[in-house]
C-alpha cells in the first residue's frame, strides 16, 4: 500500500502575497483527497525534522546559515525568487524529513512506494544556495540517505517538471551512482538543461536531459520522454527510482505550461512505474515539485496517487 507523507503544517512555509508557490498548493491538494474514501484507507507517513547531519551530506553549512538568518531577522529573501518567513526553516526541515521517513520505508520493504505532499520544493537548491522557491534539495538529500544508510548502489531521480531540476542535476553530476533524467521546458528558467550536459569524470553519461521547446505537440513530447527514460534506465539499471513530480508543464499553468494535460501524466506515470516493477522491485518515491494552477493540481496529485496506490500491494 502507498504511504502518503502531508499534514497541514506545510502550510507554515509562507512566501508572501502572489507568489505562485502557495501553500494553498497543498492546502487545497489535501481537502480534495480526504474527500475521497479510497485515499483515507491510506498509511500515512510519521516523519519528523531532518538534521544537521543529514543536511550536510547534500549543502553546505552556509545553505544552512542563510536561512537560519532570515527566519531570525522575521522573514527575508534567500535569492529574488525564494521568500521565506518566521516557520520556514521547520517546515522546509520536515520536508526534507518526510523525505528521509519515505526512503526508510520504502526501502525497508515496509511499502513499494510513497509519495510526499510537501513544500517547499527542491529541484533547484544546489549544494552552495537555495534558489528557485528551493530551500533544501529534498530528493538529493532522500537519494544521499539511501546511498548512505541503506547502501543502494544504483538509483535514477525522474524530473518531469517544467523547469530543468539544475540544482538536482549538479549534485550529481560527476556521480556515477546517481543518475538523473529530466524533461522539460527550454531555453527556459533556470537556463540549463541543454542535451549536451551529460554528466563529468566518473559520472559522465549518468545525466540525461530531453529539452522541450515551447509549442511542441504533446505526443512529441511524450516520445522524447519515453525514450530519453529508457535509455537512462538501461544505463542505470536503478534499486530505487526517486521522481521530481512538477505538474507545471500542464496546459493550464500559469508558470511554465509545455500543454501537457492530465492523462500524459499518468502516461508518464505508468512508464516510471513499470520500470521501477522490473529493475526495483517497485521502489519508487514521489516528491511534490512545482505545479501552480490551483484548480487543476489537486486533480493532478488525485490522478498520480491512484496510479501509485493501484501498484502498491
Amino acid at each position: 500500500m502507498t504511504v502518503v507523507f502531508a499534514d497541514s503544517v506545510f502550510e507554515k512555509h509562507r512566501t508572501g502575497y502572489h507568489h505562485p508557490e502557495t501553500s494553498d498548493r497543498v492546502t487545497r491538494s489535501l481537502h480534495r483527497l480526504e474527500g475521497r474514501s479510497w485515499f483515507r484507507e491510506l498509511k500515512r507517513g510519521r516523519f519528523s525534522e531532518i538534521s544537521d547531519e543529514r543536511l550536510l551530506r547534500t549543502h553546505t553549512p552556509e545553505v544552512l546559515e542563510k536561512l537560519e538568518r532570515a527566519v531570525l531577522e522575521g522573514g527575508g529573501h534567500l535569492d529574488s525568487d525564494t521568500y521565506v518567513g518566521k516557520e520556514s526553516a521547520e517546515v522546509s526541515r520536515l520536508a526534507a524529513g518526510a523525505a528521509l521517513a519515505a526512503c526508510e520505508l520504502v526501502l525497508s520493504e515496509q511499502t513499494k512506494n510513497a509519495f510526499c505532499l510537501t513544500r517547499p520544493p527542491g529541484h533547484h537548491a544546489s549544494r552552495e544556495a537555495s534558489r528557485g522557491f528551493c530551500v533544501f534539495n529534498n530528493i538529493a538529500v532522500a537519494a544521499h540517505y539511501a546511498l548512505d544508510v541503506h547502501s543502494v548502489s544504483r538509483i535514477l531521480i525522474v524530473d518531469f517538471d517544467v523547469h530543468h531540476g539544475d540544482g538536482t542535476q549538479a549534485i550529481f553530476y560527476d556521480d556515477p551512482s546517481v543518475d538523473y533524467l529530466s524533461i522539460h521546458r527550454f531555453p527556459f528558467y533556470p537556463g540549463t538543461g541543454h542535451q549536451s550536459e551529460t554528466g563529468s569524470g566518473k559520472g559522465l553519461g549518468h545525466t540525461h536531459n530531453a529539452p522541450i521547446a515551447f509549442g511542441t505537440h504533446r505526443e512529441h513530447y511524450l516520445e522524447s520522454f519515453k525514450s530519453t527514460f529508457d535509455r537512462a534506465v538501461e544505463k542505470a539499471r536503478p534499486e530505487l527510482i526517486l521522481l521530481s513530480a512538477g505538474f507545471d508543464a500542464h496546459a493550464l499553468d500559469p508558470v511554465g505550461s509545455l500543454g501537457l494535460e492530465n492523462d500524459d501524466f499518468r502516461v508518464m506515470t505508468e512508464h516510471i512505474l513499470s520500470a521501477a516493477d522490473v529493475h526495483a522491485k517497485g521502489r519508487l518515491i514521489s516528491l511534490l515539485e512545482g505545479g501552480y494552477n490551483l484548480e487543476t493540481l489537486p486533480g493532478l496529485i488525485e490522478e498520480h496517487l491512484v496510479q501509485l496506490s493501484s501498484t502498491a500491494h
